[in-house]
């Protein structure tokens, strides 16, 4: 699912959060408004989700994250899989790449390639282009553990939730091989999230 814009991106995730979390008393929804100042402010509906990878655009963070979701909530139906709490496939889905908000800066704009038609009238044949590069300003480190430590700020996890975004990369820990494979042990949503990571990545290109 791809969107033309951050505001397209906002109210598409608002009218989600919405499902996933009915009741006024949750506190997932009254640390909503703190947590949306953080993913606004942030850049978690306009930053990139790699440099020239997939999601290599403004907004491809968000488009991601979407798409892992959509890919994990369906693993979840479709395979009977069992989570702590409801939410989680939401929470895992969409957060799991929460240190991407600040991970790259822009490095070049190129702007939209001109031409013109047969009846002479200007087109655009290709559109503007951003390029990212890694941000070495960042005081957080890491991948999967970083966003556990940004997302613990709004709310509590669950370990399955922690060891699912921790280790979402998979195979690619290849420093931490043996405690990814202890975590798979634990909880096979760690594994099932990998997988919907990289349908999203791989397959849908996002």
């Amino acid at each position: 699912m791809f969107f033309n814009s951050a505001e397209e991106r906002i109210k598409d995730f608002n009218e989600l959060w919405r499902d996933f979390a009915p009741e006024e008393s949750d506190p997932l929804v009254i640390k909503n408004s703190k947590l949306m100042d953080y993913l606004i402010n942030g850049g978690f509906f306009t930053a990139p989700a790699s440099t020239k990878y997939h999601g290599a655009y403004p907004g491809g963070l968000y488009d991601h994250c979407r798409c892992v979701f959509d890919r994990l909530n369906n693993l979840t139906f479709e395979n009977n899989l069992q989570w702590e709490r409801e939410e989680s496939p939401f929470i895992v889905g969409f957060f799991h790449d929460l240190c991407k908000c600040d991970q790259y800066k822009i490095c070049s704009v190129h702007g939209p390639v001109h031409s013109v038609d047969e009846n002479g009238d200007d087109i655009i044949i290709h559109p503007e282009t951003t390029r990212y590069e890694y941000n070495s300003d960042t005081l957080l480190k890491g991948h999967g553990s970083k966003s556990v430590m940004l997302l613990s700020q709004f709310f509590p996890l669950t370990e399955e939730e922690m060891l699912c975004i921790r280790y979402h990369m998979g195979a690619y820990e290849t420093d931490e091989w043996d405690e990814y494979d202890r975590a798979i042990k634990k909880y096979t949503n760690v594994l099932w999230t990998h997988h919907a990571d990289m349908l999203a990545s791989k397959v849908d290109g996002v």
